[in-house]
């Protein structure tokens, strides 16, 4: 009985060793599994921030290819633009000369453009419009505020009835401000209040005109007039002026070496070149392909001038007169030579502050848009006909 009750014991502490053993043995397994799931869930971590860093890179470099994408499409149509201009005007010229030997293109297009342009000079020029008003006297100036440096340019779109107002501040820039109106842009204390637009290309100087929604200047090179689409941001089109060794138009405006105008007539170029340093020179432009239809040398002298704009097809030239903040109209030059400089009416303009930067006309409201010393400035003009002088 005894030797059965030390076996039964025996039995019974054998399996309670092999019951712990093999509860030891589980519990190491599932310590290992919950190792294995640890490191499982650290790498499906990384591998998930790895990938967010991969898919924001993509998107970056996407956008970038997108961009340049854009960019070399524009360039493209810029450079299809010009050569299809090239064609016209070789095709013009081969009309005019007959055939002529082989050549270089390259090396003989700046000399084949300033002919097609003599030829354009020597024609009449035929008035896109009935204009025929000239400055009486300024009626009234109103000093609306200071904003910006003490040179750049402030001009509504002479072409539309938006309302709208861009500003041009300094003389090297590639952002445009635009206010929805004048009465707002009254109301910024500076430019905070304005859309900015940026420009694929910087402007140069204080020529910079807005006509029908785009924006025409000089390239800060100096050698390229830029359009500029407002309403969607992009280089519309752009041209090299078919002259060489430009010089300032002003001598008292060193910083616009090109000032660009628009009248009733549409969009016109002042300038000047070595070749005749001494006098201002003028250009019709074609607005849609920038296109030089005509081009006069006039009798007005770059020296102590300032500024210039454009009325009806005739250029009026400001100096500066030996009274400080005075200054007036002293030559007057009319494409259609209706009227001269000594049958003009004089015009003085108010004193002020120093010297006219920039002098834009608006058609519309038969007001000049001034940037004198950083203040904005507007002339109230009084017209006549030129007939009547």
């Amino acid at each position: 009985m005894r030797s059965s009750l030390l076996l039964l014991l025996t039995l019974a502490c054998f399996a309670t060793a092999q019951h712990q053993a093999l509860i030891d043995y589980l519990e190491r397994r599932l310590l290992a599994i919950e190792d294995r799931i640890s490191l499982w869930q650290e790498q499906t971590a990384r591998y998930a921030s790895e990938l967010r860093e991969l898919k924001v890179q993509m998107v970056s470099q996407l956008e970038g290819l997108d961009k340049e994408k854009e960019a070399l499409r524009i360039n493209l149509d810029s450079v299809g633009t010009r050569v299809d201009r090239v064609e016209r005007e070789l095709d013009y010229l081969e009309t005019q000369t007959g055939a002529q030997p082989c050549v270089d293109v390259d090396d003989k297009l700046i000399e084949q453009q300033v002919s097609l342009v003599q030829e354009k000079q020597r024609s009449k020029y035929q008035q896109l419009s009935d204009c025929s008003d000239m400055i009486s006297s300024i009626k009234a100036m109103k000093i609306l505020k200071r904003v910006g440096g003490p040179k750049g340019v402030w001009t509504k779109d002479t072409g539309l009835n938006s309302g709208k107002l861009y500003i041009f501040n300094s003389t090297d820039q590639d952002t445009v401000y635009e206010f929805a109106s004048v009465q707002e842009f009254t109301r910024s204390a500076d430019l905070s209040l304005s859309k900015k637009l940026h420009l694929p290309i910087s402007f140069k100087g204080t020529g910079q005109v807005v006509y029908q929604n785009f924006a025409y200047y000089v390239s800060q090179s100096e050698d390229r007039i830029v359009k500029f689409d407002l309403s969607n941001g992009t280089l519309s089109d752009s041209a090299i002026l078919p002259f060489q060794d430009y010089i300032p138009a002003y001598t008292l405006n060193s910083d616009t070496l090109i000032d660009l105008a628009v009248d009733e007539e549409g969009l016109w170029a002042i300038y000047a070149t070595k070749e005749s340093d001494r006098y201002i020179s003028l250009a019709k432009m074609d607005v849609k392909t920038l296109d030089l239809e005509q081009m006069w040398d006039t009798n007005c002298p770059r020296e102590d001038a300032e500024a210039g704009f454009v009325i009806c097809g005739t250029l009026y030239v400001v100096y500066n007169t030996a009274q400080p903040g005075r200054s007036r109209v002293q030559c007057v030059f009319d494409v259609n030579g209706l009227v001269s400089s000594d049958e003009a009416p004089l015009v003085y303009f108010p004193k002020r502050y120093g010297a006219h930067a920039s002098l834009k006309y608006n058609p519309q409201e038969e007001l000049l848009y001034a940037w004198d010393d950083g203040y904005q400035i507007l002339y109230k003009l009084v017209m006549t006909k030129k007939l009547e002088i």
